[in-house]
């Protein structure tokens, strides 16, 4: 009858679990779409207000810093595929050698896109200017690097809970989770990227 019960209860908890699990993933995605939405708006905005005639685009050539970003967070998704790929083996320390090298990828973005910002305040290309189609590079940018922060955090927690050896499944579902937001942070990268491009 114990032994039952144990059973039972156990098979509860592992429902319980299994539903918090997919309300984590379910809320990521809502929040994944919202943030979309977001920067489709922005965009969107940026093409009615400079059809408007007031500003005929952003007219000035981006900074080199935004093409080695580009090339950098290209490589921390891969490094990132490489360490979701290592905790599915159970191969924990390539997890977290590939996770290490995913913040230091993560962290050279953010120093990148803040000397793009220094090259073009020293062009005279500042957040308020009498071309306001020029601030939207601000806008787009900063968001997106605000985002950036939020993935680097939860890198780190994904590297703290590896070096403490959490349970496997655990360690798994974070890192599933981690992935699938870094990648959208990416592929939102290239996106905000090649929209500044052809609007230039």
């Amino acid at each position: 009858m114990d032994l039952q019960l144990s059973m039972d209860k156990q098979e509860l908890m592992n429902e319980e679990l299994l539903k918090s699990r997919k309300a984590k993933k379910f809320n990521l995605w809502l929040g994944m779409i919202g943030m979309f939405m977001m920067f489709a708006a922005l965009t969107s905005g940026f093409i009615v207000y400079t059809a408007s005639g007031v500003d005929k685009g952003i007219k000035t050539i981006l900074p080199y810093a935004f093409i080695y970003s580009t090339t950098v967070i290209v490589l921390s998704s891969i490094s990132m595929h490489l360490a979701y790929k290592a905790v599915k083996a159970n191969q924990i320390s390539k997890q977290k050698t590939f996770l290490l090298i995913t913040i230091v990828l993560g962290i050279v973005f953010f120093w990148l896109q803040v000397e793009a910002w220094s090259v073009l305040f020293h062009r005279g290309i500042t957040f308020v200017n009498s071309n306001a189609s020029q601030s939207f590079i601000y806008v787009f940018t900063g968001l997106h690097l605000a985002h950036i922060i939020a993935g680097v955090l939860v890198l780190v927690r994904c590297y703290i809970g590896a070096t403490r050896k959490i349970a496997l499944d655990n360690n798994i579902f974070r890192m599933e989770l981690a992935s699938i937001f870094w990648h959208f942070l990416d592929l939102l990268w290239i996106y905000i990227y090649v929209f500044l491009l052809l609007n230039q």
